[in-house]
This record gives C-alpha cells, structure tokens and sequence, in this order.
C-alpha cells in the first residue's frame, strides 16, 4: 500500500469512528453539525477541492462535481448522517479502486522489470559501473553471474544459462556460448560473460519492450471510446435530469394539483439521482479490464502495443503467415542423409571437409551436423565449380559434393530423395556415395498452432513465401494450411494481403505474422500486425502491433483467448454498471431508493466491476 493509500484508510477509519460516536454522543444543535462537518471534510475535502478546480478549469460535469453537489445537498436538507456516508463510501471504492489499479500495475512492472540500472566496463583491469545510455556500438561489457544483461550484442568471451522468463514467458533456461547474440533484460545466471554490444541502449530489446508496454493505454480501444463518449453526454444530461426532478414536481404540484409541493423531498430525490447515476463503475473498471488483459499477455510473452490492438485480436477470422522465420526455424539444417555402401557418419565427414573451405550456408550446416572440429591439413586441390558444387582431396581421396548438376556433369548416376529440401550428393573417387538432405526446419510448435487457431474460429490460414512452389506446398501440407502462396516478391505480399484484405467481411479482421524487414510494409498494411520478437528484424517489431518475445507462433491463438476473455470481461462490466443504475435511477425518481440505494448502485457497482476485471491478469499456465 501507497503513502497516499494509507493516508486515505486513516481518513476512511477516523470518519468512520466519528460518524458512529456521533450515533451515541448525546449532541444537538451548532455542537452536532459542526462535528459533522468536521467528519465531512475529514473525508471529502479533497473531492470538493477537485470539484472546484474542475468548475473554474472548465470541466464541471465529472464524478467529483456529482459527489460534490450531492452530499452538500445533503447536509444542506439536514441529513448530515447520510451525506458523510455517501462520501465515506465513496472513498472506500475509490480507496479499493487505487488499490486493483496499483496492484494491476505492480503486476505488470513485476513482470517486466528488466530495466537495467548500470552496465560494467572493464577499465585498468577493474570493473566500472556506468550508465547503459552511455555504452557506444561495439563496446565490451561484462556481465557477472545474477546481473541483467544491459544492452544487445553478441558474446566474446564465456559460457552461461540465461534466464528469458521476463521477456519471452518461458521458465526454461536458455543455453549461450562464444558467438551468440543476446538481447537486454535478460539474467545471466551462472558464468561471466564478455559482451561486444551490436546497438545503443535505447535501440535494445529492453528499451524497447518497456517502451511498448508503458504507451500502450496510448491508443484506447472502442469500448474505452464509448465510455469516453457516454461520459462528455450522459453526465451533464443526468445533471439536468436531477435538477428538473427536484424542480417541475414541486410545481406541478403547488400549480396544478393545488397540493403541497414537497421541495424537500424531491430535492432529496434530485440529489440521490446524482449519487446514484455517477458513471464511476464504466470509467474505471474497462479501462482497468484491459490493462490487465496487456498486462496478462505480457507476462507470457505477448506484448501487445494498445487496447484497440487487443479488441480486434478478438475479431480475426483470417490470418497470413511468412514462412521462413515464422513457422520455420530460418535455419537450414541436415534432416537427412541417405548413404550408398557407406556410413552415415562417414559420408556427412566427407560432405563436411569438401565444404570446408566454403561459407555458404549449405556448407555451414555440414559443418555444423559434422559438429566436429576439420581438420584443415587433410583437405587439398578443393575447387569450387559455380552453380554445381565442389571437388576436393579428403585423405588423398577425390570427394564431390554438389548438385545433381555436378553429378550430370561427373557422368554418375544418383538418387534423388522424396522428401523437399537441398540435396547434397556426394562422390567419393568417382562413386556415388549417397545424398545428404538440407532443409529449413519446421518450428516444434507450429502445427499445433495452426491446429488452435482453427479451434478458436479462425475462417482460414494463409501462407506467403518466396521459396519455390514444392518446398512452399510440402511445408502448408504437413501443417495443415488452407491456402499457400508462393515464389513471391516483398512486394508481392502487399498485394497478396489486400486482395484477401477485400475479400474478408466488414467486421472481420486479417492479422499477418511475420519476421523479416521484408515483412514491415505487409505487417503495417494489414489490420493487425504481428511479429516474431526473439529473431524477428527491428522493422517488423517497429511495424507490428503485436509482438511474439519467444517467435511462438502458438501464442497467437494464446493472445486471442486473453483477448476474448478481456473483452467478455468488460461487456460484463458494461450490463453490470448500466443495468443496476437504470433500476436504481429509476426507483429513485419515484422515492422508493433513498441514499443507501445511491451509495451502492454507485460504490457498490464499482468494487464489483473493479473486481471483476482484476480477472483479466490471470493467464493460466496451460491455457494453450
């Protein structure tokens, strides 16, 4: 609890201890309203000063305006009791309000707390503290056992286990070695690590992530619009409302009807009106909903940069993939290796040292499936034949390793594999020795994630790719995908997406997934974007609107049961808050709901809705 809290629950706790002595304290006259009015501005003197300041800066017709005229109103007519009450209940919501909002708020700064305060730079042999904002491009920073890695870069020196939980949801350790980027906010939790930054720490991961998350109440979604619409027209037409329910009655009676004309009553009406039609349960509570729905969906992993972002996740029927990246690893990698009267080890050593002296990425996946240390000394006459392969000596014995071009061109004959992919064919003194097959690799989880998606309702899945038709078709095949795409320009994307754009329903929402810099213009183009945060280039996450940390493609579907559940969250909010208030100001205008009646279908209303969306933080570990 705040300063300002427990501030206010001392107020809250001395009102309340007065207004009940005064229930037993044998008091009449001057003596009883002045220790009334005492008790009074103990516990509302600061909604009355906001109501005045509100008046002269010109914005009368708010929450504090109707709290303010109601209890004055009140003790004016003599019941001193209920105005304190009204007020002192009214701060006790406002008091539970702060509370939810705060707690929702430490929740998400909890989870996203990765801002690092210094970053360590070796000088004269000793390690200096300094501000990350003052680390330039190319520094080396060292990062100690249980530090936060400050800045993005790429290690030099060590080996350790990082703690992502913070930026990706995931509770896994991650395993880091010489050579490897790292990205900021991040914990290193067991070796020391020597860093060479590869951006300014404005420009790193962390900078960015918090940056997101602290503008995203920025862009209000349309039920937060409503409210703010509901609220510019209903609180002065209900200011009306009480102020002719407390006049024409009273007339109509003396003038017309000849009777009494009441004023004390239907004043007292006027003013419980007031009280009960303050719109504080829907000014608070949808705002809050979807707080905490960002503020869930963050700490999984998701970040989501606005509450209009979250409401039209909830309305996506169609959703376009890239492929490499984003439902592939963007990695090629042997999958495959089919020898001829040879090992299999034997034949990747082979393939591996023909390949040695090449850095293209088919000969670096050799060498990494070989994952031994080559020895140069054995590899000589190596000669690269452009767009077919290599010849070389291995041992003394003549190795190729090619296409089928350079197959063709030895005069052997060779298998080709069923499956998609690079084939390498391999030749060992002028004998085909076999194949080995590489492939960009599936992601582990995207079949399940297109299997979800269609689960969640989703009308159909698309896939956008610039690879050629049968590596395109073999990859949509074995996920499950309605419609592919393929041998596609960037540009080609952006047209893609607009036709599928017109053909989709005017309710209906497109999302495109991607994590490419080719990928921006098409991640802006469509209604929702959404990127790959871990791989994913500084453009698409800049494009997006919605970012994966961990390049889950299965989060999506994730991301939208949060959203639908936020939503549904705050529609309960809206019947709740509308629906009691319309009864409750209608009982009120024919005298059956006095002041209690106010209180709750005002406070009441609030702690209710307030609660009801603190639910939307909770995101169940095996929700997806």
């Amino acid at each position: 609890m705040t300063k300002k809290q427990r501030a206010m629950l001392w107020r809250i706790i001395i009102s309340a201890v007065l207004m009940v002595a005064l229930d037993f304290i044998p008091t009449t006259g001057w003596i009883q309203i002045a220790l009334y009015l005492i008790c009074y501005l103990i516990i509302g003197y600061d909604i009355l000063r906001k109501a005045i300041l509100g008046i002269f800066n010109g914005e009368i017709f708010d929450e504090n305006f109707l709290m303010a005229v109601a209890t004055v109103g009140a003790i004016i007519l003599g019941e001193y009791s209920e105005g304190v009450a009204v007020m002192l209940f009214y701060q006790i919501g406002e008091l539970f309000q702060s509370y939810a909002v705060g707690k929702s708020r430490k929740n998400i700064s909890a989870l996203m707390d990765i801002r690092p305060d210094y970053a360590n730079i070796e000088k004269n042999g000793k390690l200096v503290q300094v501000d990350p904002d003052e680390v330039a491009i190319g520094t080396i920073i060292v990062v100690q056992p249980g530090e936060k890695i400050p800045i993005d870069g790429t290690i030099k020196e060590g080996t350790s286990s990082l703690n992502t939980s913070a930026l990706t949801g995931e509770s896994l350790p991650r395993e880091v070695s010489i050579g490897d980027d790292v990205i900021s906010g991040c914990i290193n939790l067991s070796g020391l690590l020597k860093i060479t930054t590869t951006k300014d720490f404005g420009e790193s991961t962390v900078s960015k992530i918090l940056d997101l998350v602290e503008n995203s109440s920025m862009k209000k979604s349309q039920s937060e619009n409503f409210i703010t619409r509901f609220a510019k027209y209903y609180t002065p037409v209900v200011c009306i409302g009480a102020l002719l329910l407390a006049i024409i009655p009273p007339i109509i009676r003396m003038s017309v009807l000849g009777l009494e004309p009441m004023w004390i009553d239907w004043i007292t009406r006027g003013l419980t009106f007031l009280v009960i039609s303050c719109p504080c349960a829907l000014v608070i509570s949808i705002p809050l909903s979807f707080f905490g729905g960002i503020g869930g969906a963050s700490s999984r992993g998701i970040l989501i940069k606005g509450s209009n972002y979250l409401e039209a996740l909830a309305e996506t029927k169609y959703i376009v993939f890239d492929k490499t990246g984003t439902l592939t690893k963007g990695v090629f990698e042997v999958t495959d290796t089919h020898p001829i009267n040879i090992s299999k080890d034997l034949l990747l050593e082979y393939g591996a040292y023909a390949e040695s002296y090449s850095n293209h990425p088919i000969s670096k996946s050799l060498k990494k499936a070989y994952g031994k240390d080559l020895d140069s000394a054995r590899v000589s006459d190596v000669e690269e034949i452009g767009g077919h392969g290599v010849t070389a000596k291995v041992d003394g014995k003549e190795v190729a390793a090619g296409n089928s071009k350079l197959m063709k061109k030895l005069k052997l004959s060779y298998k080709e594999p069923d499956k998609v992919g690079t084939v390498v064919h391999v030749a060992i003194d002028g004998k085909y020795a076999g194949y080995i097959l590489i492939s960009d690799v599936i992601k582990q989880n995207s079949k399940m994630a297109i299997s979800e998606l269609k689960k969640s309702g989703v009308k159909k899945t698309v896939m956008l790719t610039g690879d050629a038709k049968k590596v395109a078709d073999s990859v949509a095949a074995e996920l499950g995908i309605d419609e592919v795409r393929s041998e596609l320009l960037p540009a080609d994307k952006v047209t893609q997406v607009e036709d599928l754009l017109n053909k989709k329903g005017l309710k209906e929402k497109l999302a495109f997934v991607g994590d490419g810099i080719n990928d921006a213009p098409v991640l802006a183009r469509a209604d929702l974007g959404i990127a790959m945060g871990g791989l994913g280039s500084d453009a698409a996450i800049e494009a997006a609107d919605i970012v994966l940390m961990d390049d889950d493609p299965s989060k999506i579907s994730l991301a939208m049961k949060i959203s639908r559940k936020t939503l549904g969250i705050v529609r309960q909010n809206i019947v709740l808050a509308i629906g009691v208030k319309v009864v409750v100001l209608a009982l009120g205008a024919i005298g059956i709901a006095n002041m209690w009646f106010a209180i709750f279908a005002d406070v009441g209303v609030m702690i209710l809705a307030v609660l009801n969306a603190t639910r939307a933080l909770i995101v169940k570990k095996n929700s997806y």
